[in-house]
């Protein structure tokens, strides 16, 4: 699940908890709304805490520069 997905879910359960008054025999459609809102949160905070794991690291100062020339014709 991306980022896309979890604001998605975190918006589908906001709507659900607090702009729909349906009422369904045996849903509670405001407890579905905060479980959505709540796997969206925390589904969102696994990607960026695994996004930031993958963040490529720069070279560091004492690694050899390799430089590289291009001729053109």
């Amino acid at each position: 699940m991306g980022i896309g997905g979890c604001i998605g879910l975190i918006g589908l359960g906001a709507i659900l908890t607090f702009a729909v008054d349906w009422h369904i025999k045996g849903v509670n459609t405001a407890l579905v709304g905060l479980i959505m809102m709540a796997v969206g949160i925390i589904g969102l905070a696994a990607y960026v805490s695994i996004f930031k794991r993958r963040r490529v690291q720069p070279p560091s100062p004492a690694a050899p520069v390799i430089d590289v020339e291009e001729h053109r014709f």
